[in-house]
Protein backbone atom coordinates (compact mmCIF):
# COMPACT_ATOMS: atom_id res chain seq x y z
CA UNK A 1 0.00 0.00 0.00
CA UNK A 2 1.38 3.44 -0.86
CA UNK A 3 2.71 5.70 1.88
CA UNK A 4 4.23 9.16 2.15
CA UNK A 5 6.34 11.10 4.63
CA UNK A 6 4.70 13.79 6.80
CA UNK A 7 7.32 16.54 7.06
CA UNK A 8 5.85 18.02 10.24
CA UNK A 9 6.39 14.90 12.35
CA UNK A 10 8.61 12.68 10.27
CA UNK A 11 5.75 10.18 10.32
CA UNK A 12 4.84 7.74 7.57
CA UNK A 13 1.22 8.14 6.48
CA UNK A 14 -0.73 5.15 5.18
CA UNK A 15 -3.70 4.94 2.89
CA UNK A 16 -6.05 3.81 5.67
CA UNK A 17 -5.12 6.90 7.72
CA UNK A 18 -4.93 5.09 11.07
CA UNK A 19 -1.46 6.24 12.02
CA UNK A 20 -1.90 9.93 11.04
CA UNK A 21 -5.15 9.97 13.00
CA UNK A 22 -3.30 8.65 16.05
CA UNK A 23 -0.60 11.29 15.61
CA UNK A 24 -3.23 14.02 15.68
CA UNK A 25 -5.03 12.45 18.63
CA UNK A 26 -1.86 12.22 20.70
CA UNK A 27 -0.93 15.77 19.71
CA UNK A 28 -4.21 16.90 21.31
CA UNK A 29 -3.50 14.74 24.36
CA UNK A 30 -0.12 16.45 24.66
CA UNK A 31 -1.86 19.80 24.80
CA UNK A 32 -4.02 18.58 27.69
CA UNK A 33 -0.84 17.43 29.44
CA UNK A 34 0.80 20.81 28.89
CA UNK A 35 -2.17 22.66 30.40
CA UNK A 36 -2.19 20.30 33.39
CA UNK A 37 1.53 20.92 33.94
CA UNK A 38 1.05 24.68 34.18
CA UNK A 39 -1.95 24.26 36.49
CA UNK A 40 0.09 22.02 38.78
CA UNK A 41 2.93 24.56 38.82
CA UNK A 42 0.49 27.36 39.60
CA UNK A 43 -1.00 25.36 42.46
CA UNK A 44 2.44 24.85 44.00
CA UNK A 45 3.74 28.39 43.46
CA UNK A 46 1.04 31.00 42.94
CA UNK A 47 -2.44 29.72 43.79
CA UNK A 48 -4.09 31.07 46.95
CA UNK A 49 -4.89 28.23 49.39
CA UNK A 50 -8.62 28.89 49.20
CA UNK A 51 -8.67 27.89 45.53
CA UNK A 52 -7.79 24.27 46.23
CA UNK A 53 -11.26 22.81 45.59
CA UNK A 54 -11.69 24.77 42.38
CA UNK A 55 -8.28 23.64 41.13
CA UNK A 56 -9.11 20.03 41.98
CA UNK A 57 -12.27 20.32 39.87
CA UNK A 58 -10.31 21.82 36.96
CA UNK A 59 -7.69 19.08 37.02
CA UNK A 60 -10.36 16.39 37.31
CA UNK A 61 -12.18 17.79 34.28
CA UNK A 62 -8.99 17.81 32.23
CA UNK A 63 -8.20 14.26 33.33
CA UNK A 64 -11.68 13.16 32.32
CA UNK A 65 -11.31 14.59 28.82
CA UNK A 66 -7.89 13.06 28.42
CA UNK A 67 -8.97 9.67 29.77
CA UNK A 68 -11.98 9.58 27.46
CA UNK A 69 -9.81 10.27 24.43
CA UNK A 70 -6.98 7.92 25.40
CA UNK A 71 -9.05 4.99 26.64
CA UNK A 72 -11.78 5.23 24.01
CA UNK A 73 -12.60 2.32 21.71
CA UNK A 74 -11.75 4.39 18.66
CA UNK A 75 -8.20 4.92 19.93
CA UNK A 76 -7.82 1.19 20.49
CA UNK A 77 -9.13 0.42 17.01
CA UNK A 78 -6.73 2.91 15.41
CA UNK A 79 -3.80 1.38 17.31
CA UNK A 80 -4.74 -2.09 16.13
CA UNK A 81 -5.13 -0.91 12.53
CA UNK A 82 -1.81 0.91 12.58
CA UNK A 83 -0.16 -2.11 14.16
CA UNK A 84 -1.09 -4.18 11.12
CA UNK A 85 0.99 -1.96 8.86
CA UNK A 86 4.52 -2.92 7.86
CA UNK A 87 5.70 0.39 6.41
CA UNK A 88 6.33 2.39 9.57
CA UNK A 89 9.86 3.65 10.18
CA UNK A 90 11.79 3.12 13.44
CA UNK A 91 10.50 6.29 15.12
CA UNK A 92 6.90 5.64 14.06
CA UNK A 93 7.13 2.03 15.25
CA UNK A 94 8.44 3.14 18.63
CA UNK A 95 5.77 5.85 18.76
CA UNK A 96 3.07 3.25 18.16
CA UNK A 97 4.60 1.08 20.91
CA UNK A 98 4.36 3.97 23.37
CA UNK A 99 0.83 4.81 22.22
CA UNK A 100 -0.21 1.23 22.87
CA UNK A 101 1.36 1.29 26.33
CA UNK A 102 -0.42 4.53 27.25
CA UNK A 103 -3.71 3.13 25.97
CA UNK A 104 -3.32 -0.07 28.00
CA UNK A 105 -2.67 1.87 31.18
CA UNK A 106 -5.65 4.13 30.53
CA UNK A 107 -8.09 1.32 29.77
CA UNK A 108 -7.01 -0.59 32.87
CA UNK A 109 -8.93 1.82 35.10
CA UNK A 110 -12.35 3.27 34.38
CA UNK A 111 -13.09 6.97 34.06
CA UNK A 112 -14.69 7.21 37.51
CA UNK A 113 -11.61 5.79 39.27
CA UNK A 114 -9.27 7.98 37.21
CA UNK A 115 -11.27 11.07 38.18
CA UNK A 116 -11.44 10.02 41.83
CA UNK A 117 -7.65 9.64 41.94
CA UNK A 118 -7.08 13.13 40.54
CA UNK A 119 -9.58 14.73 42.90
CA UNK A 120 -8.31 12.88 45.96
CA UNK A 121 -4.68 13.61 45.09
CA UNK A 122 -5.36 17.32 44.63
CA UNK A 123 -7.20 17.55 47.95
CA UNK A 124 -4.67 15.47 49.84
CA UNK A 125 -1.77 17.59 48.60
CA UNK A 126 -3.40 20.75 49.96
CA UNK A 127 -3.90 19.10 53.37
CA UNK A 128 -0.32 17.77 53.23
CA UNK A 129 0.94 21.35 53.03
CA UNK A 130 -0.84 22.14 56.28
CA UNK A 131 0.34 18.90 57.91
CA UNK A 132 3.93 19.52 56.85
CA UNK A 133 3.83 23.04 58.30
CA UNK A 134 2.47 21.61 61.56
CA UNK A 135 4.89 18.66 61.45
CA UNK A 136 1.90 16.46 62.22
CA UNK A 137 0.91 13.40 60.16
CA UNK A 138 -2.45 13.13 61.93
CA UNK A 139 -3.56 16.28 60.11
CA UNK A 140 -3.42 14.48 56.76
CA UNK A 141 -4.03 10.90 57.87
CA UNK A 142 -7.74 10.74 56.93
CA UNK A 143 -7.22 12.26 53.47
CA UNK A 144 -4.20 10.05 52.84
CA UNK A 145 -6.04 6.93 53.93
CA UNK A 146 -8.74 7.58 51.35
CA UNK A 147 -6.21 8.32 48.63
CA UNK A 148 -4.22 5.18 49.42
CA UNK A 149 -7.38 3.12 49.05
CA UNK A 150 -7.88 4.48 45.53
CA UNK A 151 -4.22 3.85 44.66
CA UNK A 152 -4.59 0.23 45.73
CA UNK A 153 -7.76 -0.11 43.65
CA UNK A 154 -5.96 1.28 40.60
CA UNK A 155 -2.95 -0.99 41.20
CA UNK A 156 -5.17 -4.06 41.28
CA UNK A 157 -6.97 -3.01 38.11
CA UNK A 158 -3.73 -2.36 36.28
CA UNK A 159 -2.26 -5.62 37.52
CA UNK A 160 -5.17 -7.55 36.02
CA UNK A 161 -4.93 -5.70 32.70
CA UNK A 162 -1.15 -5.85 32.34
CA UNK A 163 -0.48 -9.28 33.79
CA UNK A 164 1.80 -7.89 36.50
CA UNK A 165 1.65 -7.81 40.27
CA UNK A 166 0.04 -4.61 41.63
CA UNK A 167 3.22 -2.76 42.52
CA UNK A 168 4.98 -3.71 39.29
CA UNK A 169 1.93 -2.38 37.44
CA UNK A 170 2.48 1.02 39.05
CA UNK A 171 6.22 0.89 38.34
CA UNK A 172 5.49 0.22 34.67
CA UNK A 173 3.73 3.57 34.31
CA UNK A 174 6.96 5.37 35.21
CA UNK A 175 9.72 3.01 34.01
CA UNK A 176 8.61 0.37 31.49
CA UNK A 177 10.59 -2.82 31.84
CA UNK A 178 12.24 -1.87 35.15
CA UNK A 179 10.15 -3.85 37.60
CA UNK A 180 11.09 -5.46 40.88
CA UNK A 181 12.99 -8.24 39.14
CA UNK A 182 15.49 -5.53 38.14
CA UNK A 183 15.15 -3.24 41.15
CA UNK A 184 15.53 -5.74 43.98
CA UNK A 185 18.96 -7.14 42.96
CA UNK A 186 20.22 -3.62 42.25
CA UNK A 187 19.02 -2.28 45.58
CA UNK A 188 20.41 -5.33 47.38
CA UNK A 189 23.78 -4.54 45.82
CA UNK A 190 23.54 -0.92 46.99
CA UNK A 191 22.64 -2.05 50.51
CA UNK A 192 25.59 -4.44 50.48
CA UNK A 193 28.22 -1.73 49.98
CA UNK A 194 26.72 1.67 50.85
CA UNK A 195 26.41 1.29 54.67
CA UNK A 196 30.02 0.12 55.03
CA UNK A 197 31.21 2.82 52.63
CA UNK A 198 29.24 5.41 54.58
CA UNK A 199 30.87 4.30 57.82
CA UNK A 200 34.37 4.49 56.31
CA UNK A 201 33.75 7.96 54.89
CA UNK A 202 32.35 9.25 58.18
CA UNK A 203 35.41 7.91 60.02
CA UNK A 204 37.73 9.55 57.52
CA UNK A 205 35.95 12.90 57.63
CA UNK A 206 35.85 12.87 61.43
CA UNK A 207 39.58 13.58 61.36
CA UNK A 208 39.17 16.41 58.88
CA UNK A 209 39.54 19.25 61.38
CA UNK A 210 40.04 22.94 60.87
CA UNK A 211 38.38 23.24 57.46
CA UNK A 212 36.40 26.51 57.26
CA UNK A 213 32.74 26.06 56.42
CA UNK A 214 30.66 28.58 54.46
CA UNK A 215 27.86 29.89 56.61
CA UNK A 216 24.97 32.34 56.53
CA UNK A 217 22.84 34.10 56.81
CA UNK A 218 22.70 34.61 53.05
CA UNK A 219 19.66 36.71 52.01
CA UNK A 220 17.15 34.91 49.83
CA UNK A 221 17.37 37.46 47.02
CA UNK A 222 21.12 36.83 46.69
CA UNK A 223 20.59 33.09 46.71
CA UNK A 224 17.99 33.46 43.96
CA UNK A 225 20.44 35.54 41.94
CA UNK A 226 23.03 32.77 42.33
CA UNK A 227 20.48 30.16 41.27
CA UNK A 228 19.74 32.12 38.10
CA UNK A 229 23.47 32.52 37.43
CA UNK A 230 24.06 28.80 37.78
CA UNK A 231 21.10 28.05 35.51
CA UNK A 232 22.77 30.25 32.90
CA UNK A 233 26.11 28.46 33.33
CA UNK A 234 24.37 25.13 32.87
CA UNK A 235 22.73 26.28 29.66
CA UNK A 236 19.18 26.98 30.86
CA UNK A 237 17.99 29.93 28.78
CA UNK A 238 15.71 32.38 30.65
CA UNK A 239 13.78 32.81 27.40
CA UNK A 240 12.14 29.42 28.08
CA UNK A 241 12.58 28.88 31.82
CA UNK A 242 11.90 30.65 35.13
CA UNK A 243 12.80 30.11 38.79
CA UNK A 244 10.30 30.26 41.66
CA UNK A 245 9.84 29.05 45.23
CA UNK A 246 7.66 26.13 46.33
CA UNK A 247 7.27 23.85 49.35
CA UNK A 248 8.99 21.01 47.47
CA UNK A 249 11.52 21.66 44.65
CA UNK A 250 10.46 20.46 41.21
CA UNK A 251 10.74 21.05 37.49
CA UNK A 252 7.43 21.35 35.64
CA UNK A 253 5.80 23.07 32.72
CA UNK A 254 6.62 22.14 29.12
CA UNK A 255 9.83 22.04 27.05
CA UNK A 256 8.97 25.51 25.70
CA UNK A 257 7.88 26.89 29.08
CA UNK A 258 9.89 25.26 31.87
CA UNK A 259 9.14 26.06 35.50
CA UNK A 260 11.93 25.35 38.00
CA UNK A 261 11.27 25.74 41.71
CA UNK A 262 13.41 25.54 44.83
CA UNK A 263 13.23 26.54 48.48
CA UNK A 264 15.82 28.68 50.22
CA UNK A 265 17.34 28.49 53.69
CA UNK A 266 19.28 31.61 54.70
CA UNK A 267 21.43 29.47 57.03
CA UNK A 268 22.35 26.96 54.30
CA UNK A 269 22.74 28.42 50.82
CA UNK A 270 23.80 25.06 49.37
CA UNK A 271 20.37 23.56 50.01
CA UNK A 272 18.56 25.88 47.65
CA UNK A 273 21.44 26.06 45.19
CA UNK A 274 21.75 22.33 44.61
CA UNK A 275 17.98 22.00 44.30
CA UNK A 276 18.22 24.51 41.44
CA UNK A 277 21.10 22.60 39.84
CA UNK A 278 19.17 19.34 40.21
CA UNK A 279 15.97 20.69 38.68
CA UNK A 280 17.94 22.42 35.92
CA UNK A 281 19.18 18.97 34.94
CA UNK A 282 15.57 17.93 34.41
CA UNK A 283 14.97 21.11 32.40
CA UNK A 284 17.93 20.46 30.11
CA UNK A 285 16.70 16.94 29.39
CA UNK A 286 13.20 18.16 28.55
CA UNK A 287 14.58 20.93 26.38
CA UNK A 288 16.92 18.53 24.60
CA UNK A 289 14.22 16.07 23.54
CA UNK A 290 13.72 16.03 19.75
CA UNK A 291 11.53 18.96 18.76
CA UNK A 292 9.93 17.20 15.80
CA UNK A 293 8.55 14.48 18.11
CA UNK A 294 7.82 16.68 21.13
CA UNK A 295 4.03 16.21 21.08
CA UNK A 296 4.20 12.44 20.54
CA UNK A 297 4.79 9.66 23.11
CA UNK A 298 8.07 8.61 21.50
CA UNK A 299 9.33 12.16 21.97
CA UNK A 300 8.92 12.00 25.74
CA UNK A 301 11.60 11.13 28.29
CA UNK A 302 12.76 7.52 28.33
CA UNK A 303 11.25 6.76 31.74
CA UNK A 304 11.65 8.49 35.06
CA UNK A 305 14.89 6.75 36.04
CA UNK A 306 16.64 8.22 33.01
CA UNK A 307 15.03 11.58 33.81
CA UNK A 308 16.36 11.44 37.37
CA UNK A 309 19.78 10.44 36.08
CA UNK A 310 19.95 13.70 34.16
CA UNK A 311 19.26 15.81 37.24
CA UNK A 312 21.52 13.82 39.55
CA UNK A 313 24.31 13.89 36.98
CA UNK A 314 24.22 17.68 37.05
CA UNK A 315 23.83 17.91 40.82
CA UNK A 316 26.24 15.20 41.98
CA UNK A 317 28.68 14.42 39.17
CA UNK A 318 29.11 18.05 38.05
CA UNK A 319 27.85 20.39 40.78
CA UNK A 320 29.68 18.74 43.68
CA UNK A 321 32.90 18.03 41.77
CA UNK A 322 36.26 19.57 42.60
CA UNK A 323 36.48 20.92 39.05
CA UNK A 324 33.18 22.77 39.33
CA UNK A 325 34.15 24.18 42.74
CA UNK A 326 37.21 25.76 41.13
CA UNK A 327 35.04 27.54 38.62
CA UNK A 328 32.16 28.36 40.98
CA UNK A 329 34.09 29.78 43.95
CA UNK A 330 34.70 33.28 42.50
CA UNK A 331 31.14 33.33 41.14
CA UNK A 332 29.76 32.57 44.59
CA UNK A 333 31.87 35.32 46.16
CA UNK A 334 30.74 37.84 43.57
CA UNK A 335 27.02 37.06 43.56
CA UNK A 336 26.57 36.35 47.27
CA UNK A 337 28.81 39.21 48.39
CA UNK A 338 30.93 36.97 50.64
CA UNK A 339 34.65 36.58 51.28
CA UNK A 340 37.12 34.60 53.38
CA UNK A 341 38.75 31.18 53.50
CA UNK A 342 35.40 29.34 53.64
CA UNK A 343 34.59 30.64 50.16
CA UNK A 344 37.71 29.34 48.45
CA UNK A 345 37.44 26.43 46.03
CA UNK A 346 38.93 23.74 48.25
CA UNK A 347 36.80 24.67 51.27
CA UNK A 348 33.66 24.75 49.14
CA UNK A 349 34.47 21.35 47.64
CA UNK A 350 34.95 19.89 51.11
CA UNK A 351 31.67 21.45 52.27
CA UNK A 352 29.79 20.10 49.23
CA UNK A 353 31.14 16.60 49.81
CA UNK A 354 30.66 16.55 53.57
CA UNK A 355 28.73 13.46 54.65
CA UNK A 356 26.07 14.23 57.24
CA UNK A 357 23.61 11.29 57.13
CA UNK A 358 20.78 13.78 57.44
CA UNK A 359 17.08 13.08 57.62
CA UNK A 360 15.92 14.92 54.48
CA UNK A 361 16.26 13.19 51.10
CA UNK A 362 16.49 16.28 48.88
CA UNK A 363 19.36 17.58 51.01
CA UNK A 364 21.13 14.23 51.36
CA UNK A 365 24.75 13.62 50.41
CA UNK A 366 25.34 11.30 47.48
CA UNK A 367 26.57 8.39 49.61
CA UNK A 368 23.45 8.14 51.77
CA UNK A 369 20.98 9.38 49.13
CA UNK A 370 20.16 5.94 47.64
CA UNK A 371 19.42 4.60 51.13
CA UNK A 372 16.77 7.31 51.59
CA UNK A 373 15.15 6.14 48.36
CA UNK A 374 15.35 2.45 49.20
CA UNK A 375 13.41 3.13 52.40
CA UNK A 376 10.65 4.84 50.45
CA UNK A 377 10.60 1.97 47.95
CA UNK A 378 10.13 -0.55 50.73
CA UNK A 379 7.40 1.50 52.40
CA UNK A 380 5.39 2.32 49.29
CA UNK A 381 5.48 -1.28 48.07
CA UNK A 382 4.18 -2.38 51.47
CA UNK A 383 1.41 0.25 51.37
CA UNK A 384 0.29 -0.75 47.87
CA UNK A 385 0.24 -4.43 48.81
CA UNK A 386 -1.73 -3.78 52.01
CA UNK A 387 1.05 -4.84 54.36
CA UNK A 388 1.32 -1.29 55.73
CA UNK A 389 -1.64 0.94 56.53
CA UNK A 390 -1.57 4.71 56.31
CA UNK A 391 -1.96 5.14 60.07
CA UNK A 392 1.20 3.08 60.66
CA UNK A 393 3.38 5.02 58.20
CA UNK A 394 5.12 7.37 60.71
CA UNK A 395 6.27 4.51 62.92
CA UNK A 396 7.41 2.39 59.97
CA UNK A 397 9.26 5.38 58.55
CA UNK A 398 11.12 6.08 61.79
CA UNK A 399 12.03 2.43 62.21
CA UNK A 400 13.35 2.24 58.65
CA UNK A 401 15.43 5.41 59.03
CA UNK A 402 17.07 4.04 62.14
CA UNK A 403 17.76 0.72 60.43
CA UNK A 404 19.25 2.16 57.22
CA UNK A 405 20.83 5.40 58.39
CA UNK A 406 20.97 5.20 62.16
CA UNK A 407 18.80 8.31 62.54
CA UNK A 408 15.31 8.84 63.95
CA UNK A 409 13.27 11.90 62.88
CA UNK A 410 12.39 14.31 65.65
CA UNK A 411 9.01 15.03 64.06
CA UNK A 412 6.89 14.05 61.05
CA UNK A 413 8.02 17.09 59.04
CA UNK A 414 11.51 15.61 58.70
CA UNK A 415 10.01 12.14 58.56
CA UNK A 416 7.13 10.81 56.50
CA UNK A 417 5.81 14.24 55.52
CA UNK A 418 8.98 15.52 53.86
CA UNK A 419 8.15 14.36 50.32
CA UNK A 420 5.07 15.39 48.38
CA UNK A 421 4.73 12.36 46.09
CA UNK A 422 2.51 9.98 48.07
CA UNK A 423 0.17 12.79 49.06
CA UNK A 424 -0.40 13.50 45.37
CA UNK A 425 -1.10 9.82 44.71
CA UNK A 426 2.25 9.22 42.96
CA UNK A 427 3.24 5.64 43.81
CA UNK A 428 5.79 3.56 41.91
CA UNK A 429 7.91 6.65 41.31
CA UNK A 430 10.46 6.57 44.13
CA UNK A 431 12.73 3.78 42.82
CA UNK A 432 13.59 6.07 39.90
CA UNK A 433 15.60 8.30 42.25
CA UNK A 434 18.03 5.56 43.27
CA UNK A 435 18.15 4.00 39.81
CA UNK A 436 18.79 7.52 38.55
CA UNK A 437 21.78 7.86 40.89
CA UNK A 438 23.22 4.64 39.48
CA UNK A 439 22.59 5.77 35.92
CA UNK A 440 24.04 9.24 36.55
CA UNK A 441 27.39 7.66 37.42
CA UNK A 442 27.13 5.19 34.55
CA UNK A 443 26.34 7.88 31.96
CA UNK A 444 29.01 10.25 33.29
CA UNK A 445 31.67 7.54 33.23
CA UNK A 446 30.76 6.72 29.62
CA UNK A 447 30.91 10.41 28.69
CA UNK A 448 34.39 10.78 30.22
CA UNK A 449 35.61 7.67 28.40
CA UNK A 450 34.35 9.11 25.13
CA UNK A 451 35.71 12.62 25.78
CA UNK A 452 38.34 12.90 28.55
CA UNK A 453 38.41 16.70 28.12
CA UNK A 454 34.94 17.04 29.67
CA UNK A 455 36.27 17.34 33.23
CA UNK A 456 38.77 20.07 32.36
CA UNK A 457 36.00 21.98 30.60
CA UNK A 458 33.79 21.73 33.68
CA UNK A 459 36.58 23.41 35.64
CA UNK A 460 36.19 26.38 33.31
CA UNK A 461 32.44 26.46 33.72
CA UNK A 462 32.05 25.05 30.21
CA UNK A 463 29.51 22.23 29.99
CA UNK A 464 29.19 22.20 26.21
CA UNK A 465 31.28 19.04 25.74
CA UNK A 466 29.16 17.18 28.32
CA UNK A 467 25.96 18.52 26.78
CA UNK A 468 27.12 17.30 23.37
CA UNK A 469 27.61 13.75 24.63
CA UNK A 470 24.27 13.77 26.47
CA UNK A 471 22.52 15.20 23.42
CA UNK A 472 23.79 12.42 21.17
CA UNK A 473 23.41 9.52 23.54
CA UNK A 474 20.42 10.36 25.77
CA UNK A 475 18.40 13.46 24.99
CA UNK A 476 17.94 13.17 21.23
CA UNK A 477 16.91 9.51 21.49
CA UNK A 478 13.92 10.28 23.74
CA UNK A 479 11.82 7.08 23.94
CA UNK A 480 13.00 5.58 20.67
CA UNK A 481 14.74 2.80 22.66
CA UNK A 482 13.36 1.27 25.82
CA UNK A 483 15.08 2.34 29.07
CA UNK A 484 17.06 -0.91 29.13
CA UNK A 485 18.23 -0.50 25.54
CA UNK A 486 19.08 3.18 25.98
CA UNK A 487 21.46 2.37 28.85
CA UNK A 488 23.23 -0.32 26.82
CA UNK A 489 23.48 1.90 23.73
CA UNK A 490 24.86 4.84 25.69
CA UNK A 491 27.25 3.05 28.06
CA UNK A 492 27.99 -0.30 26.43
CA UNK A 493 26.55 -2.32 29.31
CA UNK A 494 23.27 -2.91 31.17
CA UNK A 495 22.21 -1.02 34.29
CA UNK A 496 24.99 -1.63 36.80
CA UNK A 497 26.12 -0.07 40.12
CA UNK A 498 29.85 -0.51 39.44
CA UNK A 499 30.39 3.04 38.19
CA UNK A 500 28.54 4.55 41.15
CA UNK A 501 30.66 2.56 43.58
CA UNK A 502 33.89 3.57 41.82
CA UNK A 503 32.83 7.21 41.75
CA UNK A 504 31.98 7.31 45.45
CA UNK A 505 35.18 5.52 46.48
CA UNK A 506 37.28 7.82 44.32
CA UNK A 507 35.68 11.00 45.57
CA UNK A 508 35.35 10.13 49.26
CA UNK A 509 38.12 7.64 49.98
CA UNK A 510 40.83 7.99 47.36
CA UNK A 511 40.51 11.75 47.03
CA UNK A 512 40.95 11.46 43.29
CA UNK A 513 37.85 13.33 42.22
Amino acid sequence: MPSSRDSSTGATTEADGSYPKLVERFRRLARFRDVEAILYWDRAVMMPPGAGEARAAQLTALDGARHEMLAGEETGALIEAAGARHDLGPWETANLREMRRAHRHATAIDAALSAALVTAGARCEMVWREARAKRDFETVRAEFTGLLGLVREAALAKAAALGLDPYDALLDAHDPGLGRATIDPLFDELCDFLPALLERVLARQAGDKGVPTPSGPIPTERQRALGLRMMDVMGVDPAWARLDISAHPFCGGTPEDIRITTRFDERDFASGLFAVVHEAGHALYERGLPESWRDQPVGAACGMSVHESQSLLMEMMVGRSRAFARFAAPVFREVLGVAGPAWQADALYRAFTRIKTGLVRVEADEVSYPLHVILRYQLEAAMVEGALEAADLPGAWNEGMERLLGRVPGHDGEGCLQDIHWYQGAFGYFPAYAIGAVLAAQFFAAAIRADPEIEAAIGRGDLTRLHAWLARNVRAKASLPTPRDLVIEATGKPLDATDLRRHLEARYLDGAA
